[in-house]
């Protein structure tokens, strides 16, 4: 485990358009330069420590992931290699490599597109309190973390830095951003959502939701931002999975227990997390990382 922590990033030649949760945004003019730092959220609050190694494994993994998936849809990629990243950057080379990319710029679609296999999180809430999730009605009588019978397509806002993404229904969507994107959307979400399953199944690793943020460019669809990270995604065990309970899972799990058992009120500012959470939540995302790509985090 690195102990060198980043949770905050300054270029010597540049400074960041846009600093999200746990990204930095520097504009390049055509491209786009994101960094992945190892700062980690709470209940939409950015904490004040840093996990070790999590910009690497969130960088890392959304490589793989990009490379496994471009039959599917064309991705925003141009490339993870510092040596081919422009003059202005090479000075910070050393902090830049393998935690950032160089990107296409694109035009964001502004929706996420959620897709879930299995009932959790708030798709199992919304279940109990009113038998669908996002206006879509499920059969009665399912259990927490239970494969549901077919893929669900349950869209989000997409929120600014500090506010909540709000569900919506995909007639809403529809109004949004039209009847075709919205089609066109779900059908790249689930062809994405099977791809990545099959490649997770036989990794040990069950694929039970993810979100996804597409741009379009040239008029062509693209994914963009990260793929089928512990941020992004909800990963669990296979060999623990047991339906009827709330399971493991290769996130930020312990941060979140953690939180919830000392009673913070979810609101900033956000308490200084311990070393024994910090270790496991680091341990769990170079986990994820080794069990999907095969190797260890270097």
């Amino acid at each position: 485990m690195s102990n060198n922590v980043i949770t905050s990033t300054k270029l010597t030649n540049l400074t960041p358009s846009h600093n999200g949760k746990v990204r930095d945004l520097y504009d390049l003019g055509d491209e786009f330069l994101i960094i992945s730092t190892d700062r980690i959220s709470a209940f939409d609050v950015v904490l004040p420590n840093g996990i070790p190694d999590k910009g690497k494994v969130l960088t890392g993994l959304s490589e793989f992931w990009f490379e496994y998936t471009e039959s599917v849809v064309e991705n925003h990629v141009i490339t993870t290699q510092v040596d081919g990243y422009p003059d202005a950057l090479q000075p910070d080379v050393d902090m830049l490599a393998g935690r950032s990319m160089l990107v296409k710029k694109a035009e964001r679609v502004d929706v996420e597109c959620v897709v879930r296999g299995y009932l959790a999180g708030s798709g199992w809430s919304s279940y109990q309190k009113t038998g669908e999730i996002c206006g879509q009605k499920l059969p009665a009588g399912l259990r927490e973390s239970e494969r549901l019978p077919e893929l669900l397509f349950t869209p989000t806002t997409k929120a600014e830095q500090g506010e909540h993404d709000e569900p919506i229904t995909i007639d809403e969507m529809r109004e949004q951003i039209g009847s075709e994107l919205t089609d066109n959307l779900i059908e790249i979400s689930f062809a994405l959502f099977n791809k990545a399953s099959q490649h997770a199944e036989q990794s040990g690793i069950i694929l039970c939701d993810t979100k996804f943020e597409f741009g379009q460019r040239d008029g062509k669809v693209i994914l963009i931002d990260e793929v089928f990270t512990p941020d992004s995604s909800r990963f669990w065990p296979a060999d623990q999975y047991e339906p009827g309970r709330s399971q493991q899972s290769f996130d930020k799990q312990f941060v979140r227990d953690y939180l919830s058992e000392i009673g913070w009120n979810k609101q900033p500012p956000a308490p200084e997390l311990p070393d024994t959470v910090i270790e496991k939540t680091s341990e769990k995302y170079r986990e994820a990382y080794h069990l999907i790509v095969g190797e260890e985090l270097r």
